[in-house]
């Protein structure tokens, strides 16, 4: 072994030894869907971990022992806080005894679709500042593929330490599933590459404090390129069967009832649903992430495209099925008295970020419908300039709407009592689909 190879060891070595004595103070940036359930994780698995966040209200209901994310348990956190494990700042200067930095910062797309990285660069600044020896850096924010050896790796090497030596540098994809009960952050497979093999290294030793499984790659790019597939994997399906609805309804046949049949075959067929659009913070957003990077590099992703064009416009497809079924109504989409059951993407979870819902309920104001929302997970929204409240779910309000459109099939909602007491029901998640002999009409998707 050279000297060099003895040198690039060292700090590594003592950086290893801290986390697997769980001496390691590890700092989590951004305490949102993805931090939070992190800095919980390894505050749990015995690291002493302190979360960045901007957001002032969230500090101090952290600090106070106050849960505000579903996926995470509210007792765990009191008892993480009360034994000073577990803390909450807004201030960067934290990072100086940081050993381990995880950054868990948004980065959505900005109003032409491209990325919004504004908040890495952001936090890449703030921990320049403090990067000492040895310290690893490690990226769950979902963005292009070459982010971390393009934004990260250049501006932090102009302090003049180096990297796979002096700091270590990493990418590891987030897998956040919210409300998923089986899978969780200890038991979903970690993928992680590192800058140098030295990197790769830390990077896993310090997730195996937490996860069942770490898989390695060969770089940052690598398990940047992971997150991506996985989740354009999953738009470009269920484009396809948002495309496989509507030629069911041409076809007069039940697409629910197709899916359910083809999902039988035990090989060859994964089965994906329909719905009202895509939402939440990944799927719709990810594939643009490709795209992008890709434009760059004069390639055109045409799957990404198509499915992008199906999912998008499929607010406005549940608005003329609306309209349809009012017309055999002889009723105006003007004026009608909708309800819409369920405002957030995905079921039971009060998520509504990029949830197809908004555009539907923009949609129908636009058309001069009379529009109010049931949500039990979101009691309220701002929302084309005004603000709603969720409304209680009563024979009477039922009774009254013209038609009630299920944009989120929460489980809480009683579908028999939704469909004993409306007239009308457009159903785009197929949550009606055990009701039994309903007074209302049941328009599907």
């Amino acid at each position: 072994m050279t000297n060099q190879e003895v040198v690039n060891n060292s700090s590594r070595d003592k950086l290893l030894d801290r986390i697997n004595s769980h001496q390691a103070r590890l700092c989590v940036v951004g305490l949102g869907y993805v931090g939070l359930p992190l800095a919980v994780g390894f505050a749990e698995a015995g690291l002493r971990v302190t979360g960045i966040e901007l957001d002032p209200e969230k500090v101090n209901r952290i600090n106070r022992g106050e849960n505000y994310i579903d996926d995470v348990d509210s007792n765990l956190l009191t008892r993480l806080v009360n034994e000073n494990r577990l803390d909450a700042t807004d201030k960067y200067d934290v990072l100086d005894d940081a050993d381990v930095v995880i950054i868990c910062v948004p980065t959505p797309l900005n109003k032409t679709g491209d990325p919004d990285i504004s908040a890495i660069v952001n936090a890449r600044n703030r921990i320049r500042e403090h990067l000492h020896v040895p310290q690893l850096i490690i990226l769950e924010s979902t963005t292009y593929p070459g982010s971390v050896n393009e934004l990260i790796l250049p501006y932090l090497s102009e302090t003049g330490l180096e990297i796979g030596r002096d700091f270590f540098l990493a990418f590891s994809p987030e897998r956040i599933d919210p409300n998923n009960p089986t899978y969780k952050v200890v038991n979903t497979p970690k993928v992680v590459g590192g800058v140098t093999p030295a990197c790769t290294y830390t990077a896993v030793a310090v997730y195996s404090h937490l996860v069942d499984r770490v898989v390695p790659v060969s770089s940052p790019a690598t398990a940047e390129m992971v997150k991506l597939l996985e989740n354009t994997f999953r738009s470009i399906n269920i484009g396809l069967a948002n495309e496989v609805a509507i030629m069911c309804r041409i076809l007069g046949l039940d697409v629910w009832e197709v899916i359910e049949a083809a999902a039988t075959k035990p090989f060859g067929f994964m089965p994906f649903y329909p719905g009202p659009g895509l939402g939440g913070h990944c799927i719709p957003v990810d594939p643009s992430y490709l795209s992008w990077k890709l434009r760059a590099l004069k390639y055109r992703t045409r799957f990404i495209e198509l499915a992008t064009e199906i999912n998008s416009t499929m607010p406005e497809y549940v608005l003329r099925l609306a309209i349809t079924a009012l017309n055999e109504e002889s009723k105006a989409i003007k004026g009608a008295k909708v309800l819409l059951l369920g405002v957030a993407y995905k079921r039971n979870i009060d998520d509504i970020r990029e949830s197809p819902a908004l555009d539907v309920l923009r949609l129908l104001q636009d058309m001069g419908a009379d529009v109010e929302y049931h949500d039990p997970h979101v009691p309220k929204i701002n929302h084309s300039n005004a603000v709603f409240e969720s409304v209680e779910l009563t024979p009477d309000l039922l009774s009254n709407q013209d038609i009630v459109i299920i944009t989120t099939d929460h489980t809480t909602v009683d579908y028999n009592e939704v469909c004993r007491h409306t007239h009308l029901v457009l159903d785009t998640r197929n949550a009606t689909k055990n009701v039994e002999s309903p007074a209302a009409r049941i328009v599907k998707l």
